[in-house]
């Protein structure tokens, strides 16, 4: 929350808590004290006075929790792959040309750049971090983590300062498509692709390409800390000021498949048993072309902006509610959806970050695990009760959410159709941590967009918090879905959540949708 002081008696959410450092207090708590606690006490009780003598409460009835320390392996030879890792692995081997998980970052740097001192930096972190040199190979049909022990790094650099400058930029962009498209070979390719290129003396961009099965969005916040603490060190002519790793990513996924043991994983799958119990809903939103038979990952991307003013409205009254900013979009986006395919049922796909301990906060990998909040709507509630819904669903799948999404679709097998993804078709991810920025001295760094041609889903919202005001962005694939829809989709958002504000007693099937110009379109067509 970056605060110099917390009272006792300060209200957590009133602080600017929300549901992703929420659970971090949780899983903070539970591994400092050894007791089990659930994230829906820090909502009954947020001020550390309150929460502390429930936890007293629950330490006098001996309510232990036993989470085994991760601990360096001596194995070096058949590493398993972690549970989302063997996800990736197996789209990867029926979509061999699937470029939907590449991770692609590109900066514009403008100043004297030290060439060396950058090299040097990210051969540091590909040293520190093992899971930047692996690779996945198959034995007997199975995949495994092989590291590559020679931590050598050799950065390319490609110099185009003595192109004529129209020339330049083709080149440049020509260069950037090249690695947007660039199809990754699990078993041989480096995985953690970086590439210099050199416009002017006074100007460079940075590209970085990285596969997710390596790496996610927390990891790119640690990899701009430590490039920036390195690249800093090593312009002064100093030492790495970084302190050693205790673990690797390869000592997690051993741990993972001992702490998912028969007994913890039983009671969490038995949660979602229960949950997702039942046929499951395809979520039939109403598309511009016909559902190819094959799921393509063809997408384009679409980006809004919701106004200072609603944003600090949307934070109010979840405080209000007492419910974080994510569930009140959550629920939002949800009525979206079921207005939209007239659907009563509707699973919606979100992720959480998965570094439940400390050790794992400052490692690099893929550590994000994926949840599937499930509501039914067919009560005809008022907003207010349907947001007390979603704060409970959020709640109980933050407490079951150590079960990895493979498992539950291994253990649920639901009907599968290649058309589509298993148990939920949307996603919704809210970035309301800023990340960290990649700043080095004596350069102004700039993050570049680049529009992404690809869909991991047929649709995926994603909001973050920017200057006070919440911007997002569509993921759509462009085989269902045409721009124009996405563009309506985004402006009757807008209107729902400016009207939920509004009368949040009103039944979540009535709520406006339509701006005033379409409703006054309908008016006169309905008239002739």
């Amino acid at each position: 929350m970056k605060l110099e002081k917390i009272g006792i008696n300060d209200n957590f959410f009133e602080f600017g808590g929300n549901s992703l450092l929420a659970i971090q207090v949780i899983y903070r708590i539970r591994e400092t004290l050894n007791i089990e606690i659930s994230i829906s006490l820090l909502f009954e009780y947020p001020t550390i006075a309150q929460i502390a003598e429930e936890i007293a409460l629950k330490a006098a009835n001996n309510n232990d929790l036993f989470i085994s320390e991760i601990k360096p392996r001596k194995q070096q030879e058949n590493l398993i792959l972690s549970f989302t890792q063997k996800r990736l692995w197996f789209l990867k081997q029926l979509e061999a040309n699937n470029t939907a998980y590449n991770l692609f970052y590109r900066f514009r740097l403008q100043g004297f750049l030290n060439i060396n001192a950058l090299q040097k930096s990210l051969a540091e972190i590909t040293k520190r971090h093992e899971i930047l040199r692996t690779n996945f190979i198959s034995v007997n049909g199975q995949p495994n983590q092989r590291i590559n022990n020679d931590d050598k790094f050799n950065l390319p650099i490609i110099d185009l300062q003595a192109f004529p400058n129209e020339k330049r930029g083709k080149e440049l962009e020509k260069i950037v498509k090249q690695e947007l498209d660039y199809n990754f070979n699990l078993s041989k390719d480096n995985l953690f692709r970086v590439k210099l290129i050199q416009l002017n003396t006074q100007e460079n961009q940075l590209l970085f390409n990285i596969h997710h099965i390596i790496f996610d969005g927390w990891s790119f916040g640690l990899l701009f800390s430590e490039l920036e603490s390195l690249y800093t060190a090593y312009c002064q002519g100093l030492t790495s000021p970084l302190s050693s790793l205790p673990i690797q990513y390869a000592d997690f996924t051993l741990w993972q498949k001992k702490y998912l043991s028969k007994d913890v994983l039983e009671t969490q799958l038995n949660y979602w048993k229960k949950q997702l119990a039942g046929s499951l809903p395809i979520l039939e939103l109403p598309t511009d072309y016909t559902r190819p038979k094959i799921q393509t990952y063809k997408g384009a991307t679409k980006t809004f902006i919701l106004s200072s003013e609603l944003t600090k409205k949307i934070k109010a009254f979840s405080q209000g509610q007492g419910v974080t900013i994510f569930m009140t979009l959550v629920a939002a986006f949800k009525i979206l959806l079921a207005r939209y395919s007239g659907q009563e049922d509707v699973i919606l796909g979100t992720a959480t970050a998965g570094r439940r301990i400390k050790k794992l906060e400052s490692l690099m990998g893929f550590f994000v695990n994926t949840l599937a909040l499930r509501s039914n709507l067919s009560n005809h509630l008022s907003f207010e009760e349907f947001l007390t819904q979603i704060k409970q669903v959020c709640l109980d799948a933050y407490a079951h959410q150590d079960v990895p999404f493979e498992q539950l679709v291994e253990v649920l097998q639901p009907e599968r159709n290649l058309s589509h993804s298993p148990i939920f078709q949307v996603m919704f991810v809210l970035q309301n941590t800023a990340m960290e920025e990649l700043e080095l001295p004596g350069l102004t760094v700039s993050s570049l967009e680049t529009s992404r041609k690809t869909s991991k889903f047929d649709l995926t919202l994603s909001m973050e918090e920017n200057d006070e005001k919440l911007r997002g962005e569509w993921e759509y694939n462009t085989d269902l879905f045409h721009c124009s829809t996405i563009e309506r989709m985004t402006t009757h958002f807008q209107v729902l959540l400016s009207e939920i504000l509004t009368n949040p007693q009103e039944n979540i099937w009535e709520l406006p949708l339509l701006t005033q110009g379409e409703k006054q379109q309908l008016l006169v067509e309905w008239n002739k």
